[in-house]
């Protein structure tokens, strides 16, 4: 991932050296496991808790054998003395790459987690500051009826409780590991090492796998990456609509000495949000090549290894500098309590039209013809420029059943608001 997009903490997790060390880890597991079964001698098995090994040997020897595992083997046995006989004993390359890179999403999937917590707690507290805040709710982008602007933080955050959920599922299916050997049936080390040594770096024993894990768990899990960032789309769209100047409820934080445009120095562009949705453009893109590497040949072809490289590391980066941007945006996120106001009023009382047609119907009209006389006096509304309350107060038909009360309750910017703290509790509790 390129600089601009990766977080410090996700530059080390996958560097080069972190990666190594993670096949160091999973080679000292293996050998206490072995250990542990009176397979080694205990001098062995201490040199190899001992060994080191650096990044900088391990790629002058991979320019000679062209095999990264194989490098990490010489590199790591130039470091050892009796441990050297049994280092990488029964393993193939793939026992070490697959559970190392499963330590290394574990890590992974830890700083995600905490990032998803941190906007959900964000989240969480901008809605209940605009819970009893009226807005007008809009559908096919069009006026609808008045609701809860507090509902909007609400959502949010129940929409990523849920895809946390499905995260969690998918994280756990890649932090498993695998000691199988050539074609996963242990023809040259047993079960019960696999189970030890798994269990000792605190990862999954899977089922079965052959010379690798099976990709549909990487695919679940770039898949609920994918999810989480369209979610984060989602949420930046909506800033998006709400910051367009014939709108203006809300703008992005705009610090000092922060410019626009080159040519246009009025603009304030809700830029944070726009590079959330094309970051969420490129996450899905990687869905597809995950899918892909599902189909492997036999007990396993390379085929996979050259993408997964890439999207992993990407996407995982990518999702955790979302969520970081996407917590910065809804904690500074300025709203405009008296346009969201105003632009309730933009439609003249229209968007009352439905609680006018309620009471009508309370009141003993046919529904039919209590809609059309009500469509023709919003629409009237809508067209003069008069209130839709001034138009049903001069309709003789009405007077009888639209009392000053009836009316009071029919246009309240409370009424819409009575069940959000019901919400709130389903959401929040």
């Amino acid at each position: 991932m390129i600089e601009r997009y990766t977080p410090a903490v996700m530059k080390r997790l996958w560097s080069d050296g972190y990666r190594f060390n993670q096949f160091l880890v999973v080679e000292k597991a293996v050998s206490k496991a072995f250990f542990e079964q009176g397979v080694i001698s205990e001098t062995e098995y201490q040199d190899i808790m001992g060994a080191s090994v650096t990044p900088k040997r391990i790629k002058a020897i991979e320019k000679r054998t062209h095999h990264d595992v194989i490098s990490f083997i010489e590199a790591t046995t130039e470091s050892l003395h009796e441990g050297a006989r049994v280092f990488h004993f029964g393993l193939t390359s793939t026992d070490v790459v697959d559970t190392a890179q499963a330590l290394i999403l574990k890590a992974v999937n830890s700083v995600i987690r905490k990032d998803i917590i941190r906007l959900k707690k964000i989240l969480k507290k901008r809605a209940f500051e605009t819970r009893d805040l009226p807005a007008i709710g809009r559908t096919h982008g069009i006026h609808a009826e008045v609701t809860s602007f507090g509902l909007k933080f609400a959502l949010w955050y129940a929409d990523l409780s849920r895809i946390e959920e499905g995260f969690e599922h998918a994280a756990n299916l890649v932090e498993t590991g695998k000691i199988s050997g050539a074609v996963g049936n242990y023809a040259a080390i047993s079960p019960e090492i696999e189970a030890g040594a798994l269990s000792g770096l605190g990862l999954n024993t899977p089922q079965i796998s052959t010379q690798i894990l099976q990709r549909d768990r990487h695919a679940q899990y770039i898949a609920s990456l994918a999810l989480i960032g369209s979610e984060l789309d989602k949420i930046a769209s909506d800033i998006r609509h709400l910051s367009r100047t014939e709108i203006g409820e809300v703008m992005e934080a705009f610090r000092p000495g922060q410019k626009g445009s080159s040519a246009m120095p009025h603009k304030r562009n809700p830029i944070s949000s726009e590079n959330i949705c094309g970051l969420a453009r490129v996450l899905r893109g990687y869905v597809l090549t995950a899918f892909e590497n599902i189909a492997l040949w036999h007990e396993r072809d390379l085929t996979h290894s050259s993408a997964e490289r890439i999207i992993l590391r990407d996407a995982s980066t990518l999702i955790v500098f979302m969520l970081r941007r996407m917590t910065s945006i809804i904690e500074h996120l300025v709203l405009l309590p008296d346009v969201i106001t105003s632009n309730i009023n933009k439609t003249n009382g229209a968007v009352f039209a439905q609680n006018v047609l309620n009471a009508l119907i309370n009141k003993g009209m046919d529904r039919l013809e209590a809609y059309d006389i009500v469509q023709k006096a919003a629409f009237e509304a809508l067209q003069t420029k008069t209130h839709l309350r001034v138009i049903l107060e001069d309709d003789a038909r009405l007077q009888p059943l639209l009392d000053h009360q009836t009316l009071d309750h029919i246009f309240s910017l409370k009424v819409p608001l009575t069940h959000v703290p019901t919400i709130f509790k389903r959401v929040f509790e």
